[in-house]
């Protein structure tokens, strides 16, 4: 028979109570790996989500006092190592795990691998790039995803420093297991195109920031070779400026940002026009300042230049002065004679006039003698010199040069012809000759 007794029962509570303190005391703190997921973010600052594998998920929190400590943002995907304690939220009989810690899971094994990796390719000699990008590049090939931030932030900067910039966008995977190859495939058909094209100048790989298990495509050794021996020059910018790759090391050069590849493979089109405008205003300047010193320097060559028939009437004043000067000499010199002629004419009527007659007689012829010398000396001076003057004003003479067979030519305007291109044929000339002149038609021009 059935007892009629009934064993006391536990209420809700009092269950989840034993629940929480059974899980809280036999499993206590404990370290879970999983993968995150329906992470949530309320107004309180706690954090709570979901960290599952293929067969199972529990519910998590962190709290705030706790979640400031996380170095790296949590999100959907990331696989992680949390600690925490298990217990049961009994108003609601939910089991679910309190984390105290969070880390990035496998984070040290990828890092000791990267170092692995990164000695034995350096040993090798794969990092030994080091060739000069062409500055501006004539054809620039980017490897990157072509939805990313990196492409849009790499197009806006060379648009605003260099328009002229010739873009080629190779779309390829940059996270994944795919990423790699897919690089590697489009390295490998660039440099052959290359042999072909060889305006083909730069080829720049890039993406925007992420974790280390996002940017690991970047350290495939595979890729640092494929980036090794490129023909063409390789510039790198992977993540941002704290993030290191592979591809950087064995790239010709890295940039630390997208935006910084941009800048670093092109010039400054502002910088470029100051300095074009800086060095046409030095230009205008110099210029200025040689048309003003040539003119300057032509105003006293044409002050000093003098033109023939000037330089002949010079001559001509000036022989007719020196004639001017013999003839005065020789009138006063015949004065003075006269004078003394008369004198002694004079002193000769007073004394002994048979005696002073022979003696003066004597003298006169004597002084006779002594003028005519003189005056014929002084006549052959004056002769010389005028014959000296006269040849000196023969040799200026445009008139001798014609003499000697030359000919001056002029146009109709009476302007001398220097040379044979400033004529024409037809063109009417004259020719003026030593003795007369002549009138010529231009048939053919030759040049000596």
């Amino acid at each position: 028979m059935p007892s009629s007794t009934t064993p006391q029962a536990l209420s809700v509570s009092q269950l989840n109570q034993r629940a929480k303190q059974t899980l809280e005391r036999d499993v206590g703190e404990v370290w879970v790996e999983g993968e995150l997921s329906n992470v949530s973010r309320p107004a309180s600052g706690h954090i709570y989500f979901t960290l599952k594998d293929d067969r199972a998920q529990i519910r998590c929190a962190l709290f705030r006092q706790r979640a400031r400590f996380v170095a790296a943002p949590m999100r959907d995907g990331d696989q992680v190592k949390l600690r925490g304690r298990v217990s049961l939220f009994e108003p609601r009989g939910d089991y679910q795990l309190i984390a105290e810690a969070v880390q990035a899971a496998g984070l040290g094994e990828l890092l000791a691998a990267f170092e692995r990796l990164k000695a034995q390719l350096d040993g090798e000699g794969v990092f030994a790039n080091a060739r000069p990008l062409p500055f501006p590049p004539r054809k620039l090939l980017i490897l990157s995803s072509a939805t990313g931030a990196a492409i849009r932030d790499v197009l806006a900067v060379l648009q605003a420093r260099w328009p002229l910039a010739d873009v080629t966008l190779i779309p390829v995977p940059v996270q994944g297991a795919e990423a790699a190859p897919a690089m590697i495939s489009a390295l490998g058909l660039l440099n052959r195109q290359a042999r072909l094209d060889p305006e083909r100048d730069v080829i720049l790989i890039t993406r925007g920031g992420g974790s280390l298990e996002d940017l690991w495509a970047f350290n495939n050794e595979h890729l640092a070779r494929a980036i090794f021996h490129s023909r063409l020059p390789v510039m790198s910018a992977v993540g941002h400026e704290v993030d290191v790759t592979l591809a950087d090391f064995a790239a010709d050069l890295r940039a630390p940002t997208p935006s910084a590849a941009a800048e670093r493979l092109v010039p400054d089109q502002h910088t470029l026009k100051r300095q074009l405008e800086h060095h046409e205003n030095r230009l205008q300047r110099a210029m200025q300042a040689r048309l003003e010193r040539d003119s300057q320097r032509l105003d006293t060559l044409r002050a000093k230049l003098r033109h023939p028939g000037e330089q002949l009437n010079r001559q001509r004043q000036h022989l007719t002065a020196l004639n001017q000067r013999l003839s005065r000499a020789m009138q006063q010199t015949l004065t003075q004679q006269k004078a003394h002629t008369e004198q002694l004419a004079k002193r000769l009527a007073s004394q002994d006039m048979a005696r002073l007659h022979r003696t003066e007689k004597d003298r006169v012829s004597q002084l006779q003698r002594r003028l005519g010398t003189a005056m014929q000396r002084q006549l052959e001076s004056r002769q010389a010199r005028l014959t000296s003057a006269a040849r000196e004003l023969n040799a200026v003479s445009p008139l001798a040069v014609l003499g000697r067979g030359y000919a001056i030519a002029q146009d109709e305007q009476g302007q001398v012809v220097r040379r044979a291109e400033d004529t024409s044929p037809g063109q009417k000339l004259k020719l003026k000759l030593g003795e007369g002149q002549l009138s010529v038609e231009v048939k053919r021009r030759y040049k000596v």
